[in-house]
């Protein structure tokens, strides 16, 4: 039985989460729980309550930990018990991945020195102070280390990896299953195709919110553990 856990904690930007948890629950004898500190309920960045099913303390070993982004992540950067679960997890782990900025949590339990990775692109440059050279993809294999742009790049990250946990035809198969076919009404998903005004206005009103994590990745980088995984 394969076990795979998906860390749920404040503020999370729900389809980080719910993208993969979709698509590794339709993977054949597969066990997939939301972890938290406490099985407390759980609210996340718009307000969705969400329940926990496993606590971080109870867990000793996933074949995949997965950690999403969101804003959530930022006061976490440098909350020793949640940088300690992730690192003690994920060196143990088959395949520690994540979608969206959760890369940064990655990154500050120094599990992505020395690796290519993605992150959500508002985020991208913050990836280089943990070692990591930040790669401009939809997901980044490196290793033991699945990383996934942002936010909708987790449900193809999730397929990739049930391809990787099982075989191609059960990963396609998913794929057919849940109709993921992506057909967007506009092209303007990321900074490279979006219009220039358009980036511009995003940029700014993530300035504010961006400098407050820039600030706490540097002092993550700073004390950041040994790479378990080297």
């Amino acid at each position: 039985m394969t076990h795979i856990g998906l860390l749920l904690f404040p503020q999370l930007t729900v389809l980080d989460l719910i993208g993969p948890y979709e698509v590794f629950c339709r993977l054949p004898d597969t066990n997939v729980d939301l972890i938290w500190h406490t099985l407390d309920t759980v609210t996340t960045e718009h307000g969705l309550p969400l329940q926990p099913t496993q606590r971080c303390a109870d867990i000793a070993h996933l074949d995949v930990l997965c950690i999403p982004g969101g804003f959530g992540v930022t006061p976490l950067l440098n909350d020793a018990p949640t940088i300690d679960f992730i690192r003690r997890v994920g060196a143990k782990s088959r395949f520690v991945t994540s979608v969206c900025s959760g890369a940064l949590l990655l990154g500050a339990a120094g599990l992505l020195q020395g690796r290519r990775a993605a992150t959500h692109w508002a985020s991208m440059d913050m990836l280089a102070d943990f070692g990591a050279t930040p790669t401009n993809e939809r997901f980044v294999h490196d290793g033991p280390v699945v990383t996934g742009g942002g936010v909708t790049a987790g449900i193809d990250f999730a397929l990739y990896l049930a391809a990787q946990l099982q075989n191609q035809d059960t990963a396609e198969a998913i794929q057919l299953g849940i109709e993921y076919n992506p057909a967007p009404p506009f092209d303007a998903g990321h900074p490279s195709h979006a219009r220039a005004a358009l980036v511009a206005a995003a940029r700014e009103r993530m300035r504010e919110p961006q400098a407050r994590r820039r600030t706490l990745v540097q002092q993550a980088a700073q004390a950041m553990r040994p790479n378990p995984l080297s």
